[in-house]
């Protein structure tokens, strides 16, 4: 095997000896190599874009197992199924069937076979070989980042220009054919020297040597080329536009070296003189704005210099009022530079080093200074003077001092005097005070200083002035007396216990804090109110108890540091503040004399005489009826009297005991029954509760059994007899309200029971009886129960404005008897509806 593959590739080698042409020189072909599952053919050269005709072949494939069998060749791989590479079945010939380029793809790999046509199996392992693209010069370099348009500064040292390019060949790297050189082909205008500088393998720079000069050229086109190595070598060319930028390289030169002007003296003039310049850099630009500065003859910086943006002239100003005695000369000599530094170019270098460059140009500039009437000088134009307030007028303050080398007579007039305080002697200036001087005045400010302004005029033409300012200093007196910051102030009783006073006065220390804080007032006001702290800026306003709404008024004595006394009354409002920090307002109660628990005795006595009255309606027609005796009665007493103030009594009923339960509001109660005339009547021993049957009750009357009537009395004597009393002191009448506990207000069910059977009771008497007339019995003469007229409150005849003052107490009982009057208000509502 080994030896037909050698003779295999001798006879290949033979052939392509004889038969080849130039262009099949090109060709190679290797040994074919063993491998351990394949034969793998070397590497076949292919030379890029030859020219040639197409299919080319390139080369032969040959294995020795296809004698005596009927075989074909397969290729497949890169290229082959795109058409560009195909095989002879038969002879195993190779063919390209076009130009192929290497930058698009260099290397291709295909795959050899053999198949056996009869058994449509391989006959041999699988062989592959790769055909590799020979390069050949056919890319010229390409600039692929080149800066076309520059801006040069005119004044750049010599060196590199800031245009760079970069470039690239796209044949095969690191060989001649994508080796680049760039160079300069060519310059317009040709000085100074422009160069390139390659700096790798694919950037390069512009360079020069020289100076650029605006005024000479103000463009350069600089033709660069990018050549490779390649044979023959390929090249591009592009063009680099450079503009000059000007910059200073010329100084401004003053158009005339001398001038002449005048000026008065102690007055100021705005351009009394233009100075031209020429500059030859371009307008506008900072080589061509001019400064302007003194270079000597203005130590005392009377004269000042600016430049006119437009023009670019010198302006000459006095800008400070000098005295002269006579005509004066003044000389001036003024310098003139640019904005930009000045440079300039000497023997083809560049000159930046201000040591080395020519002075600037000066101008010299004489002032005439006339003279002219002088203003009289003050020997000190701000004085101080001293001054203890409050102090009698008339006290001489200031006497000025004054020259007048021009005119000897001078007149003086007041100027500022805010507060109408001073009086000015027109000859003298003296200033003496009219009016006592007050430290606190809004005229004078927070360092304690009253200024008055005077002027001193003289008599030349025109007439000349000047003007003068004293500071008076004010000390302070103790004349003010310490004071309250705020004279009113809301105390929230349910929030805070204590509040804070603050207090001020306008006079400075030591006349003014820390104050001390008195209470005055009797002891009533000592009682309800203390001050914690009592020293300081502020006092702290302590409740000493739980207060009445209402408005306190709280004198107070504040004391400073220098024992001045102060007067001053505090409002306070006691109120309910909510969540807030101001006054909850309600609405007013319907009398505003009476206190809240008059109020509420007052209802809850209504609320009993209206039941007591419907109970008697309801049961008129039953005459032998008789209403339980404990219904609430009330009464108003002296004080000093004892026992029942109503005689009136109901006769008690008797039952018989007998044993049950009844459920009220989901309650069982275990109750007696007694004798069977009170069969309709259950009596709860454990809660002493009376119920009445409504259907039987026309048959309950006078004839029942005493025993209730006694037991009945005996618990109402002993359980309800109670008495509820409160004094109404503080006044000249005093009045006892003696209250029976009804049996109504300490047991609820026993109202809501006799309420539900009196109204149904009615209502069946109602329905089986015919409207007959009844007589009723008047109260009063002749009754057994006094007249109702006798149930009046007296106390509501007299002044009441003592109850609001009762104490913490009566403040908790006031509380309780508005709620129940408020409730007991909405159950007569309810009972009358």
């Amino acid at each position: 095997m080994r030896i037909f593959l050698h003779l295999l590739v001798a006879l290949a080698a033979i052939g392509e000896c004889q038969g080849g042409s130039k262009d099949h020189s090109r060709l190679k072909r290797d040994v074919l190599l063993r491998s351990k599952r394949r034969w793998v053919l070397s590497t076949i050269e292919l030379q890029e874009e030859m020219e040639v005709e197409y299919p080319f072949k390139i080369t032969t494939m040959h294995n020795d197992k296809t004698q005596g069998k009927k075989y074909k060749f397969v290729i497949s791989g890169d290229g082959v199924h795109d058409g560009l590479f195909s095989i002879d079945d038969v002879t195993g010939d190779v063919y390209v069937h076009k130009k192929v380029d290497r930058e698009e793809k260099e290397i291709y790999h295909i795959t050899f076979d053999v198949w056996d046509e009869s058994a449509n199996t391989k006959m041999d392992r699988e062989l592959s070989f790769d055909v590799q693209v020979k390069d050949l010069n056919d890319n010229a370099p390409m600039f692929t980042n080149i800066m076309k348009i520059v801006s040069v500064d005119e004044n750049t040292a010599e060196g590199f220009l800031p245009a760079s390019m970069e470039f690239k060949d796209k044949d095969k790297e690191k060989t001649i054919n994508s080796t680049v050189s760039i160079s300069v082909v060519s310059q317009n205008p040709a000085e100074p020297k422009i160069n390139v500088t390659q700096i790798d393998d694919r950037m390069a720079r512009l360079t020069f040597k020289g100076c650029f000069d605006y005024d000479k050229a103000k463009q350069f086109k600089v033709k660069v080329t990018a050549s490779d190595h390649g044979k023959p070598p390929l090249s591009t060319t592009e063009v680099i536009t450079l503009n000059i930028v000007n910059k200073n390289n010329n100084a401004p030169k003053f158009k005339q070296k001398q001038y002449e002007v005048e000026a008065v003296e102690m007055t100021t003039h705005d351009d009394i003189l233009r100075i031209a310049v020429e500059d030859k850099d371009a307008p506008n630009t900072d080589g061509w704005k001019a400064k302007y500065y003194f270079i000597s003859g203005n130590e005392e910086e009377i004269y000042s210099l600016r430049t006119d943006p437009k023009t670019n002239e010198c302006i000459l100003s006095v800008v400070k009022e000098k005295n002269y005695n006579q005509n004066t000369l003044v000389n001036l000599t003024i310098g003139a530079e640019n904005v930009e530094p000045l440079f300039i170019c000497k023997d083809n270098k560049l000159i930046k080093d201000p040591k080395l460059l020519p002075p600037p140009d000066s101008v010299n500039v004489t002032v005439k200074m006339l003279d002219t009437n002088d203003a009289p000088v003050f020997e000190k134009y701000t004085d101080e003077v001293y001054q203890v307030e409050e102090s009698e007028p008339g006290q001489v303050l200031y006497t000025p001092k004054v020259q007048d080398i021009d005119s000897p007579n001078v007149r003086f007039v007041m100027v500022e005097d805010p507060a109408g305080w001073m009086s000015l002697d027109e000859k003298t200036g003296k200033i003496t005070t009219i009016k006592k001087m007050d430290r606190e005045s809004p005229f004078v400010d927070e360092n304690n200083i009253y200024r008055v302004v005077f002027a001193a005029i003289d008599d030349g033409t025109p007439p000349a002035t000047s003007t003068c300012t004293i500071k008076v200093h004010l000390k302070d007196i103790n004349d003010n007396t310490p004071k309250l910051v705020n004279s009113s102030m809301i105390f929230c009783d349910n929030k805070v216990i204590k509040i804070m006073v603050p207090a001020e006065d306008s006079d400075a220390e030591p006349y003014s804090g820390p104050f001390i804080f008195t209470l005055t007032g009797d002891k009533t006001l000592k009682r309800l109110w203390k001050l914690d702290p009592a020293h300081g800026e502020q006092a702290g306003l302590v409740a000493l108890k739980s207060l009445e709404r209402g408005n306190y008024s709280i004198p107070l004595l504040i004391q400073d540091k220098q024992n001045m006394i102060g007067h001053e009354t505090l409002e306070v409002e006691v109120c309910d503040c909510g969540g807030g920090n101001a006054c909850v307002r309600t609405i007013n109660p319907l009398s505003t004399n009476v206190s809240d628990a008059a109020i509420g005795t007052i209802s809850l006595g209504l609320l009993l005489f209206l039941i007591l009255l419907v109970i008697f309606v309801c049961n008129q027609p039953k005459r032998n009826f008789q209403s339980f005796e404990d219904q609430g009665q009330q009464s108003l007493i002296h004080y000093n009297e004892e026992g029942m103030s109503v005689d009136c009594k109901a006769e008690p009923v008797h039952l018989t005991q007998a044993n049950g339960e009844i459920v009220t509001d989901g309650v069982k109660h275990s109750f007696v029954q007694k004798t069977e005339a009170a069969r309709d009547m259950w009596y709860d021993e454990r809660h002493h509760i009376i119920t009445i049957n409504s259907r039987k009750s026309t048959r309950m009357g006078a004839g029942m059994d005493t025993d209730m009537g006694a037991r009945q009395e005996r618990y109402s004597r002993s359980s309800y007899d109670g008495s509820s009393r409160f004094s109404t002191g503080g006044g000249s009448r005093r009045s006892t309200v003696r209250r029976s506990t009804s049996m109504y207000r300490r047991y609820p069910h026993l109202q809501k029971l006799v309420e539900h059977s009196l109204s149904k009771t009615c209502h069946e008497e109602a329905e089986g009886q015919e409207n007959s007339p009844i007589k009723f019995a008047y109260e009063g003469e002749g009754s057994r129960c006094g007249s109702l007229d006798e149930l009046t409150f007296d106390i509501l005849d007299g002044n009441l404005s003592f109850l609001d003052h009762l104490g913490p107490r009566f403040n908790t009982l006031a509380v309780m008897c508005n709620s129940s009057a408020v409730k007991a208000t909405e159950e007569l509502e309810t009972f009358t509806t």
